[in-house]
């Protein structure tokens, strides 16, 4: 596992935008995946401007999110599709056809979860996961206590954040709200991940995910098995034994 340190939130995000530019360069039909967040954001406008001054060729690139709100619209803002796709691929005119995501709404998640992944299967699978790690460890939707086994399904959302879409939301309490997001299995099975986290409330969360035990309490800590996997943070985000733990790459961070 590799870990970079950038110096400022700025250069992290310049490095993480030139992740998924690299990945687009080497392969032009690449099949990348993609998180929401405020981690994010700032990357996405940085390929968004990049193509928009040096335009490179994206019309064979799939895009997709790791998870996606259930039973609520997808005309919410802070659905991952609309978050997703205003950020990056209309920037960027990905076609339509090459943004692979789940529906908001549906009578059968099940069958979703299971299409989902065959569509992603049927493009060769995913090359490149940008994956942001929530406060409790999650990763996707997956909460603490995800079998590491765990498929594609609808997982139930952190409280706190349930409680903030239902607000923005109005949403009825009789609904039941979640997240269909790959399961831990399936991420895992993502050729290159790239785990990225800024700001010094992501510090603790992180030292724990990528130094301590690996275990279901806090999902993310799988990353420490994947064979070809690399932890972006910037300096807020970086803990002192993450900062010795990461040697000379903290003064080496290449952007592309």
């Amino acid at each position: 596992m590799k870990i970079t340190i950038t110096k400022t939130e700025q250069e992290f995000d310049q490095v993480a935008a030139w992740r998924i530019i690299s990945q687009l360069l080497a392969r032009p039909a690449a099949v990348i995946g993609l998180s929401t967040g405020q981690t994010t954001i700032g990357m996405h406008r940085v390929v968004s401007e990049i193509h928009a001054r040096y335009p490179f060729d994206v019309s064979q690139v799939t895009f997709f999110n790791v998870d996606e709100l259930t039973n609520l619209p997808r005309s919410y803002a802070g659905s991952c599709y609309t978050m997703i796709y205003r950020q990056l691929v209309g920037p960027l005119g990905v076609p339509e056809e090459n943004f692979i995501m789940p529906p908001t709404l549906s009578d059968d998640f099940v069958a979703e979860a299971a299409l989902f992944e065959r569509r992603l299967a049927e493009r060769g699978g995913a090359d490149l996961q940008m994956l942001g790690i929530g406060m409790n460890g999650h990763i996707g939707i997956n909460q603490p206590g995800t079998p590491f086994g765990s498929d594609t399904w609808v997982s139930p959302m952190d409280p706190d954040f349930e409680a903030r879409v239902r607000r923005e939301t109005q949403v009825p309490d009789d609904v039941v709200l979640g997240g269909l997001t790959r399961g831990i299995k399936n991420i895992m099975q993502t050729r290159k991940i790239v785990l990225v986290a800024k700001g010094a409330h992501k510090a603790e969360i992180v030292e724990k995910a990528i130094l301590g035990p690996v275990t279901m309490d806090i999902p993310a800590s799988v990353i420490q098995l994947h064979p070809e996997c690399e932890v972006l943070l910037d300096a807020a985000a970086a803990s002192p034994d993450v900062v010795k733990a990461a040697g000379p790459s903290v003064a080496k961070v290449a952007k592309r």
